[in-house]
């Protein structure tokens, strides 16, 4: 029986410097961080519409009290200032 001759030049893996474990590790920890953000950008972005619908519920109302003012001030004759 002979042995067969093995050439070293790719037999071994890869020609990276870094284990390949720590190459997918980077990746899953980039889409980790990808999907982290992205929640809080959601997340964020439903604060914002509420806030804005808050804003507009007020709005709303302090019209309304000025239109209140008004028509009180209306039926007191007219503004005295």
């Amino acid at each position: 029986m002979s042995a067969r001759p093995y050439s070293s030049e790719g037999s071994t893996g890869s020609g990276f410097s870094r284990p390949a474990g720590e190459a997918a590790g980077d990746a899953f920890t980039k889409r980790e961080k990808a999907a982290e953000d992205f929640y809080v950008r959601q997340q964020e972005k439903v604060k914002l519409l509420q806030l804005k619908e808050k804003l507009k519920q007020q709005r709303k109302h302090l019209d309304e009290l000025d239109a209140h003012i008004d028509e009180l001030t209306r039926e007191q004759g007219g503004e005295k200032n």
